[in-house]
Formats: C-alpha cells, sequence, structure tokens
C-alpha cells in the first residue's frame, strides 16, 4: 500500500471511533434471575437501563374480588402465553382504584416460575420498544 491510502484509512479509523461514541450504546441484558420484575428508564444520555425491582407486593389471584371474568381472561390469556401458544396483548383500562395493577401484580406472581417476567415502561419511553 502507498503512504496516502495508509494515511487515509487512519483518519477513516478515528473519524468512526468518535462517531462510534456518540452513538447510544446496547441496552445491556439485564439478570433475570435478580427479580421478576424490571423498570425501563432512558438516561439523560439517551442510553436505556433496565433496573431490577427488588420489592413486589405479594398477591395472588385469590386475593381479587368481583372481577372474576377480568381476572379469568388474563389468566387463561398469561397461561398460553408462558406456555409459549398464541397469547394476545392486554390492554386494561379503568378508574384508578379498580385492581389493574393488582390483577397484573398477582399474575406476576402466579406465573414467575414459569419465567413470566414484568417490564414497566413509561409511556413516554414507550417509542423505545
Amino acid at each position: 500500500m502507498n503512504d496516502p491510502l495508509i494515511a487515509f484509512l487512519a483518519r477513516a479509523e478515528k473519524l468512526m471511533e468518535r462517531i462510534e461514541s456518540a452513538l447510544p450504546h446496547t441496552l445491556e441484558q439485564p439478570d433475570w434471575n435478580a427479580s421478576i420484575a424490571f423498570r425501563y428508564r432512558r438516561r439523560s444520555s439517551g442510553q436505556g437501563v433496565m433496573s431490577a425491582v427488588r420489592h413486589i407486593g405479594a398477591i395472588s389471584l385469590d386475593d381479587l374480588r368481583e372481577i372474576d371474568i377480568q381476572k379469568e381472561k388474563i389468566q387463561r390469556n398469561t397461561e398460553q402465553f408462558v406456555r409459549g401458544l398464541p397469547a394476545n396483548n392486554v390492554l386494561l383500562t379503568g378508574s384508578r382504584g379498580t385492581g389493574k395493577s393488582s390483577l397484573i401484580r398477582a399474575c406476576l406472581h402466579t406465573y414467575a416460575a414459569q419465567g413470566l417476567r414484568l417490564i414497566e415502561v413509561d409511556k413516554s419511553e414507550l417509542v423505545d420498544l
């Protein structure tokens, strides 16, 4: 090779290093055994981070009353999901205090041993998905 080509390649390599340092880093794989629930947050640098949730309110499906139809539907769907069978996405709506979060936590505790994990993503960060 000649000297101008070597100099060009060296400059190109330096430029690539500068560009790569400005790009967001890849999301690190969390330790899925550290918890059954995780929280995704975007740092000010733009990089996303998943952190384990250490304290999750213990609740079982049997603790939930007066929502038997909803409970049965989400339980059937979650069973399908953890078994690798076709399942639907779930959107829970309703007023505050109607048991949406409790139902999710109860399913999480019920199916965690089968590999179910929860990742909380703030609505403003859904675009990262």
